[in-house]
């Protein structure tokens, strides 16, 4: 504002009032007002307005608009630790996390003068989305680029890959086929790394990942060409609906798992342990990123001079009977 006031030629008190339309401006003011708004790209910074005054328990979440496990799972997560903070979130679900997409998501929070704003950011299109964001509000990424250098939180996922991969070399099998998610999100990339370090690290063969969405349809797909295969005896899926779709696939084709076909997936979902024969998955800790997504945002809120931090949190193997022993 004190930049907007000296291009315009006017006092701090007058770019105020012009922002707040105050009557008692004149006209050809408020026009020279605008026009060095205008030239500085000026914003007013409504979430730190909000912080002097106190008046907002409010944060915004934007997120995809999607019932996927692990962004459900994420969004759940967040709103039960912000409530166990004392605040209320505001949802705005976009169709695709691109620039224009995300930063009308942003106005409309900053409209409702939340405090702060988390991103869920997937996919490797919200890196455009997350580049149109205001300066001054506080911001923190949830499971994005795992490469952004700071105001991160995100589940380890190359660390869970490996652990899944490892798992079933270490029961025996020669290699270890990977049934993988789209192409365009950060979890997929970060397990198909996973997968491929550690077959490369143990000396393995490392077949062509087979390309899928998220979807129990695709892993049924994917399982009919994979169960014609002897060769496959062991398979790592990107997640476990995935691997629900592959169990169905092997079963009609007479492949027993596991004493044909190990098979591990990733998330833990609920039904996971009540498949036929329970799952062996990757479980990531949810609300773990969701709390350290929470600090991260409060620690800017309160020091707007504080650089947000970087957190990644590791998953945990869960062993249930889905791997032959």
């Amino acid at each position: 504002m004190t930049d907007v006031a000296r291009l315009a030629g006017v006092s701090h008190q007058t770019v105020s009032r012009v922002l707040n339309d105050h009557p008692n401006v004149k006209e050809q003011t408020r026009l020279r007002v605008r026009a060095a708004i205008a030239e500085l790209g000026y914003r007013p910074n409504r979430a730190a307005r909000t912080l002097v005054t106190g008046r907002s328990q409010l944060l915004g979440v934007v997120t995809l608009n999607s019932t996927l496990f692990g962004p459900a799972s994420l969004l759940a997560a967040f709103e039960q630790a912000a409530a166990e903070s004392g605040f209320a979130v505001s949802v705005a679900s976009v169709v695709r996390l691109d620039r224009e997409s995300v930063a009308a998501a942003v106005d409309r929070h900053l409209d409702q003068r939340v405090a702060g704003l988390v991103v869920i950011a997937p996919t490797a299109s919200a890196g455009e989305g997350l580049a149109a964001l205001p300066a001054g509000v506080p911001v923190v990424t949830i499971d994005g680029d795992p490469n952004r250098a700071h105001g991160l939180v995100t589940v380890d996922q190359v660390a869970g890959a490996r652990a899944a991969t490892r798992h079933l070399l270490d029961a025996g099998h020669r290699t270890v086929w990977h049934v993988s998610g789209p192409p365009d999100w950060y979890d997929a990339a970060g397990r198909i790394e996973g997968w491929r370090r550690t077959l490369l690290e143990a000396g393995a063969e490392v077949p062509p990942p087979v390309q899928a969405d998220w979807s129990a349809a695709a892993g049924y797909s994917a399982g009919q060409m994979l169960a014609r295969m002897p060769e496959v005896t062991a398979v790592f899926t990107a997640n476990d609906h995935l691997a629900l779709g592959l169990l169905r696939a092997l079963y009609e084709r007479g492949r027993r798992v596991p004493e044909d076909v190990s098979v591990v997936g990733f998330d833990d979902v609920p039904e996971a342990a009540f498949l036929i024969p329970p799952l062996t998955t990757v479980r990531p800790d949810f609300a773990a990123v969701a709390l350290a997504g929470l600090d991260l945002l409060l620690a800017q809120m309160t020091d707007s001079e504080a650089a947000p931090g970087r957190i990644v949190v590791k998953p945990r193997l869960v062993v249930r009977n889905s791997v032959r022993t």
